[in-house]
């Protein structure tokens, strides 16, 4: 694909996060868009009104597709039988899942790619973050709002992309994962942890997509690894003796660090540099520091230059994100939901913070959390936590096709006797607002939201209780 200016181009399932925010791109680029959902909801809808491109309709409609699309973008949210597919597919139109998309549009430019099953929207934003301050030009792509960025993707004619590489289904005509359509000349893998169960059924089915992954990256390419991650060095070991494992590979570890009066210090091995305050934590986020300081360095950006800017980094919208405090009480709401981000995120507050309780509740809402066979992933990962509790709504297992659980059968399967268990966010709201938190702190983890619970509402009450 040539990419030319003031191209027609329609997209199928325009409501989803990525999809929404490619297509705003696109428009801002000069292209003429347009788009289909039978769901669009916050902050799609309004996004996409701010544009001129919020579909009339909520629906399907085939008329939409003409012979005068030079190329139709398929979402994953999208059906096998959906009418604008087929009638693209029988006028013989270019369709493109996004990452192809991408890829095409990228072809010129050096690709970077961020993968893992953890912590690569962290390390995606802390690349850009750097990069900008850097004054470097860059197009990107991040799944999640970051401080300083308007959109979650950047389309231009920058020389780089900074792509987040997503393991999931590319789309409901390709089942393979996303990240392996973008051949990045600098890829980083943080880690991986089973996740996804519904697409990937075995543990061995899912670790080898980043064997793919790594023989994607070419001999010529730059591979950044967490060498702090058992699971991950198998993997690399097994693919180095690969014909096309990539000739330049760069191990990372957990960058040093101390904690003083509740901040964290980097204290980096050049001695030249310094303790460097930070404004995130936890030992997951010390090791994407040190990840994306190699991303960077590959990137031409010196670590003087990269220390100054890391300072002032304060992470991506719900990752470890506080959305209330005084002197004594934080609370806090987080993405995590597979089972290695809950411990991680759980172990850094209580790291953090050892002189504070720590309240911890969890929503189950992935199609993996929400399998009765996969609960006891997740056993012990609450542990840190003085009090803790899970969430889950019957309606979800529904919308997922899912058997029931029991209540008991949470407990079980998370090893911990006292564990609360809520299946109604009125009760688990109630349950909340009568916890003491002097000296504690509320975290709140979800990739959902809690049944629409106003998580800053409760927050600002919270802290507010504490104040009087």
């Amino acid at each position: 694909m040539s990419e030319t200016k003031n191209q027609r181009i329609h997209f199928i399932a325009i409501g989803g996060a990525v999809m929404h925010n490619m297509a705003i791109a696109l428009h801002n680029k000069g292209h003429r868009v347009s788009g289909s959902d039978d769901e669009i909801f916050e902050p799609a809808r309004t996004n996409l009104d701010r544009h001129g491109l919020l579909p009339e309709k909520q629906g399907w409609f085939a008329e939409k597709i003409t012979p005068d699309i030079d190329a139709v973008i398929l979402g994953m949210h999208a059906k096998n039988d959906n009418p604008e597919l087929e009638k693209a597919t029988g006028l013989g139109l270019k369709i493109y899942s996004f990452p192809e998309y991408l890829y095409q549009h990228s072809k010129q430019k050096t690709r970077v790619v961020i993968a893992g099953s953890h912590g690569k929207t962290t390390i995606t934003s802390m690349v850009m973050h750097v990069l900008r301050q850097a004054g470097k030009d860059f197009d990107y792509l991040v799944g999640a709002k970051v401080e300083g960025f308007d959109v979650m993707v950047k389309l231009t004619d920058a020389p780089i992309m900074v792509i987040e590489g997503d393991e999931y289904l590319t789309s409901p005509t390709d089942p393979r994962p996303k990240f392996l359509h973008y051949h990045p000349h600098i890829a980083l893998i943080s880690g991986i942890a089973w996740d996804h169960i519904n697409v990937f059924p075995s543990w061995e089915g899912y670790k080898q997509q980043f064997e793919l992954f790594i023989q994607s990256i070419g001999k010529q390419g730059t591979l950044v690894y967490c060498a702090d991650d058992a699971v991950l060095q198998e993997v690399i070991s097994r693919c180095s003796a690969n014909k096309n494992y990539p000739d330049k590979v760069l191990p990372y570890h957990e960058f040093r660090s101390k904690i003083e009066n509740g901040t964290t210090y980097l204290v980096p091995a050049e001695n030249n540099q310094g303790e460097i305050p930070l404004r995130i934590f936890g030992r997951h986020n010390l090791q994407n520091l040190a990840g994306a300081n190699l991303v960077c360095r590959a990137l031409g950006i010196g670590d003087a230059d990269f220390y100054r800017a890391i300072s002032t980094f304060t992470g991506a919208a719900r990752r470890l994100e506080c959305i209330a405090q005084n002197d004594t009480t934080t609370v806090y709401k987080d993405f995590a939901h597979a089972p290695s981000k809950v411990a991680a995120t759980v172990a850094a507050i209580q790291n953090q913070y050892p002189e504070r309780r720590l309240i911890a509740v969890l929503e189950l809402h992935t199609f993996s959390s929400l399998s009765k066979h996969f609960l006891s992933h997740y056993r012990h990962s609450l542990d840190p936590a003085d009090v803790a509790a899970v969430f889950y709504s019957h309606h979800a297992l529904e919308l997922k096709k899912l058997p029931p659980i029991t209540p008991q059968e949470v407990i079980d399967g998370f090893g911990r006797s006292d564990l609360k268990v809520f299946t109604q966010a009125d009760d688990l709201q109630d349950f909340l607002l009568t916890q003491n938190y002097t000296k504690s702190n509320l975290l709140m983890m979800s990739s959902g939201s809690f049944d629409g619970i106003d998580q800053q509402g409760l927050a600002k009450k919270i802290v507010s209780s504490v104040e009087k």
